[in-house]
């Protein structure tokens, strides 16, 4: 019966969709996190009559075919990326992102990383790095004899000299943007990667047209509404117990074919 491997690709996707769903609530706390959402494609049809075929030989055609499907499976687990909230911390090197954009972090391999995650410090040597250690483009060091720093909107970094009335630029942070974000392939601790999908980065300092403005002492949290996942969540089990429900009718409609004498 056709029922049985129908409703267990049903299963299967509704799995899939669970496992999405307990991934954007584990993730209901990461820094920059976007919640990501499964779509799923029906398989192909078996034709029984094929639409549009003939039915006599005068040229009569059938108005509707007889077309059986054969299950469903994952298309697509898409990232969506509406902007979090922005909580305010009381780190003066946090910064978060408001509008379009991500931050260009380089890693230990010398690749470029994307991130939402602006939770910085310093290294050793007092430069803006990433929770990791991972240098935060295009590389801004902070004086030692620093006794303050302002990150602007624009994301000029000034620093206050001892001795110094006027505040010091010593760098602005540079955000990069990509024609298709959903197509940034996700590596681990809050970094995306570019890809096929993406296209290249297109860089500019915050507030240019087309990318966002920075907030000094201000992380953005993760966009995951709580309350609708849940309700997915019990929506996802529902389906996932009526493909069950198929699949014990079907293996008694079989126990009834056995049982014939």
């Amino acid at each position: 019966m056709r029922s049985l491997f129908t409703a267990g690709t049903g299963m299967m996707a509704q799995q899939t969709n669970v496992e999405v769903i307990s991934n954007n609530i584990a993730n209901m706390s990461t820094t920059g996190y976007k919640r990501r959402r499964a779509e799923f494609q029906d398989l192909i049809y078996q034709n029984l009559r094929r639409t549009g075929s003939q039915s006599s030989d005068t040229g009569t055609t059938l108005p509707s075919g007889a077309q059986v499907g054969l299950g469903v499976r994952t298309g697509a687990v898409y990232r969506i990326h509406e902007q979090g909230s922005l909580q305010q911390t009381e780190n003066r090197f946090d910064v978060a992102i408001r509008g379009n954009g991500f931050f260009q972090i380089t890693l230990p391999s010398g690749e470029t990383a994307y991130t939402r995650d602006g939770t910085f410090g310093l290294s050793p040597e007092g430069t803006i790095v990433t929770a990791e250690g991972f240098t935060v483009q295009p590389g801004i060091t902070i004086p030692t004899s620093a006794r303050d720093v302002t990150i602007n909107a624009n994301g000029e970094v000034l620093a206050k000299i001892d001795g110094q009335t006027d505040a010091q630029n010593v760098g602005q942070i540079q955000l990069a943007s990509f024609a298709n974000e959903g197509g940034l392939e996700a590596v681990g601790d809050n970094l995306l990667m570019a890809s096929a999908s993406s296209g290249t980065a297109q860089q500019a300092a915050p507030g240019q047209p087309g990318f966002g403005s920075v907030a000094q002492g201000f992380i953005e949290t993760s966009n995951v509404n709580v309350v609708q996942e849940i309700t997915n969540l019990i929506t996802a089990q529902r389906a996932y117990e009526m493909n069950s429900k198929v699949i014990t009718t079907s293996d008694e409609m079989l126990a009834s074919l056995t049982r014939l004498r």
